[in-house]
């Protein structure tokens, strides 16, 4: 039988274009590519796979701590050999020779990496190809040690505190988590440098910071060097979901109640303007988000963020991120504050702002008071706080202004059941300003029940009220709509129709045909309106 190797060979000198592709890996024939045991201090609490058969992930504990633990395929002496070989000579390669752009990079990478194998050791076992090709494609393709961190779902946030100190995780499961993972300095300060150049940044030791979003959005915040941080380099990566928080997602996390949602459908669809605010990692930006998808479809909308975090599934949608200088004088930043000024002349609908933290909260302002709808979120925990924030420095927003806000939602990180969770606290509308005290009228319209980790509702919602009166409803209207908009959502919920594509164009659906949608669901085959969407969508 002719080996692997020599296959692709021939292939090569034969001219085929065809990629070689290594067979379908089976344990019984191949043998096991990784070697690990429980040590007997410790106790296996959870494995799962990451990458298989290459990599899996192993929580254990002991008497005081759980670890989470990579496990990768373990290489021998030579095959170590080997593989330091073909990665030096590979960088030679694939830097000096013309390669088509066509073709995917991971099967140039495994043809060159073959063809030099082939040279070195021309009957290499079949385990050995497996072992090498997996650890060129995770440090060449990929982010080298933390590569697998970055294919784990349950992974919200990696960071690395300096040399020789162990890799932490926020994991979604297991919470904040120290892994198996650390670097020397020499490591380190590659693996830095790496990701930034990855990311389409430079770092160095005259300007040691770097903030940069990743290749998958992610958002990487590093240091290079001892100067900033007396540590070592670091890094701290901000995990990026491809399908985002939706909100069937948060219904079911209970993070918001199905009749929180169906509010913010009816009041997004009709353009009252909101802030979300809490504290770090409380949830603002995954809220912010998840119902960003109720925006009516075909209104023009722009979106303006730090890094890239935002994600909808609408077609008139300009996504634009601020730029840092080129230069030492500044002179060709582009601000958040930039990009506010810049939509204002593109007559956008709807306005979602990352953050606002500095002077562009008052253009923030100024276009609500003009008629454009707007969302934001911000640091803060209470809608006292809120108020305080936004009169004085430095973003100082008249209060006047302040009645152009209609909502405000405050998100919260909290414990339940010694379980850290994300809460929706509390949901207050704006009802403007008393004129005898001069003080902001809030209306608390839902609010978090820590006890029994439900929500109740508190008031009349003014913003509905308007709504009615400005659409001509009875409030028997307005109690229809909000019930069908609560029954699509829980339809959602219990039949899993939770990625956003989805979601928004049940959405769409809605808007365009009501009695079509809820009929769907009275037959239960809302499916079928989500995929003749789909189907003119394609068309």
């Amino acid at each position: 039988m002719e080996n692997p190797i020599q296959t692709l060979v021939s292939k090569l000198k034969s001219g085929q274009k065809k990629q070689f592709v290594l067979p379908d890996y089976d344990p019984e024939i191949h043998g096991h590519l990784v070697d690990y045991e429980v040590s007997e201090d410790y106790t296996e609490i959870e494995r799962y796979w990451i990458d298989q058969p290459y990599v899996f992930v192993s929580i254990i504990k002991d008497r005081w701590m759980k670890y989470y633990n990579v496990v990768e395929p373990s290489l021998y002496e030579y095959e170590k050999y080997l593989l330091e070989k073909v990665y030096d000579d590979l960088q030679d390669i694939l830097v000096l020779e013309n390669t088509d752009l066509d073709k995917d990079k991971e099967n140039i990478l495994i043809d060159k990496a073959l063809s030099l194998l082939y040279r070195y050791h021309k009957t290499i076992d079949i385990t050995s190809i497996y072992k090498i090709t997996y650890f060129l494609r995770r440090n060449f393709l990929g982010y080298e040690s933390i590569h697998p961190l970055m294919l784990d779902p349950y992974i919200e946030d990696i960071s690395c505190d300096g040399i020789d100190v162990p890799v932490y995780l926020y994991h979604i499961k297991y919470h904040n988590i120290m892994t198996n993972i650390s670097f020397s300095e020499e490591q380190l300060n590659s693996l830095v440098i790496k990701l930034c150049q990855k990311s389409g940044k430079q770092i160095s030791i005259g300007e040691p910071l770097v903030d940069a979003t990743m290749s998958d959005g992610s958002r990487l915040q590093a240091t290079l060097g001892k100067e900033v941080t007396t540590r070592g380099s670091s890094f701290s990566i901000r995990r990026f979901r491809s399908n985002p928080l939706t909100p069937i997602d948060l219904i079911r996390f209970n993070t918001s109640s199905l009749e929180i949602m169906a509010y913010f459908w009816m009041v997004i669809e009709n353009g009252k303007n909101a802030i979300f605010a809490g504290g770090t990692a409380s949830g603002k930006t995954s809220m912010l988000n998840a119902v960003s998808l109720f925006i009516p479809p075909l209104t023009k909308i722009i979106s303006i963020e730090d890094t890239r975090e935002l994600t909808l599934h609408h077609d008139n949608w300009i996504a634009g991120v601020t730029r840092k200088s080129f230069t030492e004088d500044g002179t060709s930043e582009i601000s958040m504050y930039d990009l506010l000024k810049a939509a204002m002349r593109q007559r956008p609908e709807y306005i979602l702002v990352g953050e606002v933290r500095g002077k562009e909260a008052l253009t923030l302002f100024q276009a609500m008071s003009t008629g454009h709808t707007t969302y934001s979120t911000m640091h803060a925990g209470d809608a006292q706080t809120v108020v305080n924030r936004l009169e004085n420095d430095p973003i100082n927003v008249p209060r006047v202004m302040l009645r152009s806000i209609d909502i405000l939602s405050i998100q919260k990180q909290t414990y339940v059941n010694e379980n850290r969770v994300r809460r929706t606290q509390s949901i207050v509308e704006f009802t403007g300003i008393d004129p005898k005290t001069g003080e902001i009228r809030i209306n608390e319209l839902y609010r978090w029940d820590p006890v029994n980790d439900n929500f109740y509702s508190t008031m009349n919602s003014q913003a509905l009220n308007h709504i009615m009166q400005v659409r001509g409803w009875s409030k028997d209207d307005l109690y229809n709509e909000i019930e069908n908009r609560k029954k699509i959502l829980d339809y959602m919920r219990v039949n899993n129709m939770r990625d956003y594509i989805s979601v928004s164009l049940v959405v769409h659906a809605y808007s365009t045909n009501p009695d079509v949608v809820m009929e769907s669901i009275e037959n239960n085959n809302l499916e079928w309106v989500i995929s003749k969407n789909i189907d003119s969508d394609i068309k």
